[in-house]
């Protein structure tokens, strides 16, 4: 999979491609291109963003300089998907993620200021993706949520098919969010493992699981 991220700080996506290989993390699917807006600005000095028409605080995002990067890198609208970050988008969760996983390739527009021009949403972006109700100040850790979320579900991620596959059974099959993990020793300080865990019945540890993750949602 080939995913795209429009940005205006690109170098925030350091970690992911500098620091440690992208590869060497989510597996060798996944190839990660980062542009930034300001080199496809058609406007004096790199300008991004203006002033909301109406009045308002902060500053907007242009169509112009978001359709003009658009055009520069797919040479007219993408093909693909392309996902706009904004508080009031589509949640993501698990089922988004496979969803995505499934494209060939995704877009990823991140804004700063007070986010995008509202045509941007409508004619440029296929998809409106929030992580959540509440407000960031841009849209890089969106962004950078998406791509550790579809990368650990490519073929090769995490060093295993198992621990991927056992990620999508904990969230699709046991209708839940997660479910508790237990690791050496069995006993620290007078806390203890449940004796269910180290029965060696992996049908009971399975029920077990399925248990705790659908308490742990309704929770």
């Amino acid at each position: 999979m080939q995913i795209d991220v429009f940005t205006l700080v690109p170098h925030a996506f350091g970690w992911l491609t500098e620091q440690r290989p992208l590869a060497a993390v989510l597996g060798d699917e996944l190839v990660l291109r980062l542009f930034n807006y300001r080199q496809y600005s058609p406007l004096r000095a790199g300008q991004v963003d203006d002033e909301p028409y109406g009045g308002g605080a902060g500053m907007v995002l242009r169509v112009d300089v978001v359709a003009a990067a658009l055009d520069a890198v797919y040479g007219g609208a993408p093909e693909q998907r392309v996902l706009a970050f904004t508080p009031g988008g589509r949640q993501l969760d698990q089922e988004l993620v496979e969803e995505l996983v499934a494209e060939p390739a995704l877009t990823l527009l991140s804004s700063r200021f007070e986010g995008f021009d509202e045509r941007i949403l409508e004619h440029l972006a296929t998809d409106r993706i929030s992580i959540g109700p509440y407000v960031l100040s841009g849209g890089e850790l969106p962004a950078m949520v998406v791509l550790d979320a579809v990368g650990r579900r490519l073929p090769g991620a995490l060093g295993s098919e198992e621990s991927g596959l056992e990620e999508s059974f904990s969230a699709e099959l046991q209708g839940g969010i997660e479910y508790p993990h237990y690791t050496r020793p069995a006993e620290f300080r007078g806390w203890r493992v449940p004796d269910v865990l180290l029965s060696g019945d992996h049908a009971r540890i399975a029920g077990w699981r399925r248990a705790q993750s659908r308490a742990r949602t309704a929770l």
